[in-house]
């Protein structure tokens, strides 16, 4: 193990993409916090994942780059060189940033040599390429600690213990009354904002169905616009459903799923937040690379993903996932069933 460094007081990481990718970085600050026990930890990243940031213990500061990004040029570069980081990491590159890291002088700047802008605003290169790798997202940003001398390969089973995620215990009151502790709580995320191949309302409702009434509760969540798009078919012959879509924010949804048994979803943040936080997390997969389950799936000791088994890259230029949505609801009741017996 690294011995602490004197020279690494402030590390800030940079993502400023979506939910799941936030989820699949923390285990970066994880292992900064293992080498580096004294630094702080800064995280720069949108201000709709800031409730990611306030539940993972090895964060000590959140940065809303919408913020930054809302002022003049002048006041973004004033906002980065008030930080005084020591060093700087492009998990998520973004030129504009990278550009702001190099100009308010931080020391260490460590981004990849698949971005043209990082030759001349990076000190820290490194030949990452993730499109084809076989190693999992949060693997492959790990290796961005490279150039702090944090080298060891970690597996897939050490990333949970890494990521450093809690919820709390305050629900809402809708959450409190969705909640059944005579059956198994199921939390159902049809719908990815088109981040990800789906598996198709008709398969959820397909699922649901089946499912037998006396074991699973089940509650649908997402984007008010998405329970509004897809809430009719569920309902058609499944009344008991309960809806939480649009009725939670980031904060009381990560509690809500604290509280639940499991999630059945796409790749989604909400499956990469039930993973994080121990639960069943489900996920739901396309075989294409690169969103296929070996860069993607959820990490934890009771998650596990539904593929076909085959190769296929036929949804790449039209959006629709046949693969995907052959996936039966029968193999996923299955699934679902055994984790019941050992739950009970």
């Amino acid at each position: 193990m690294s011995t602490d460094r004197g020279d690494h007081k402030h590390i800030v990481i940079s993502r400023t993409d979506s939910i799941g990718d936030v989820m699949l970085t923390l285990p970066v600050a994880g292992m900064l916090k293992r080498h580096f026990p004294s630094c702080r930890i800064s995280f720069l990243g949108r201000a709709y994942t800031k409730a990611l940031i306030e539940h993972c213990e090895h964060v000590d500061e959140f940065l809303d780059w919408d913020q930054i990004a809302a002022v003049t040029g002048k006041d973004q570069l004033r906002a980065v060189t008030e930080l005084k980081a020591d060093v700087f990491i492009h998990v998520f590159p973004v030129k504009e940033i990278a550009r702001l890291a190099k100009k308010a002088e931080i020391p260490l700047r460590i981004g990849t040599t698949h971005r043209v802008y990082h030759l001349n605003t990076c000190n820290k290169l490194l030949n990452l390429g993730r499109k084809n790798s076989d190693l999992h997202e949060s693997q492959l940003n790990l290796k961005l600690l490279t150039p702090l001398g944090i080298t060891e390969e970690v597996s897939l089973n050490e990333i949970p213990e890494l990521t450093g995620f809690t919820a709390g215990d305050t629900l809402t009151s809708d959450g409190e009354k969705a909640l059944d502790n005579s059956r198994f709580n199921l939390i159902i995320h049809p719908r990815s904002k088109g981040s990800a191949r789906e598996w198709g309302v008709a398969n959820y409702a397909a699922l649901l169905n089946i499912l037998p009434k006396e074991q699973f509760n089940v509650i649908l969540t997402g984007t008010k616009e998405e329970g509004a798009a897809i809430r009719g078919n569920l309902y058609a012959d499944n009344p008991a459903l309960t809806d939480l879509s649009g009725k939670l924010t980031l904060d009381e949804l990560i509690n809500f799923i604290g509280q639940a048994d499991g999630l059945l979803a796409a790749s989604t943040g909400p499956l990469h937040i039930a993973s994080a936080l121990g639960k069943h997390a489900m996920g739901i997969y396309a075989p294409m690379r690169p969103i296929h389950p070996g860069r993607w799936a959820p990490v934890g000791e009771q998650s596990t993903h539904f593929v076909l088994d085959k190769k296929c890259s036929d949804c790449k230029t039209n959006g629709k996932c046949v693969c995907i949505q052959s996936i039966e609801p029968e193999e996923v009741k299955a699934y679902l069933l055994g984790v019941t017996k050992r739950v009970s």
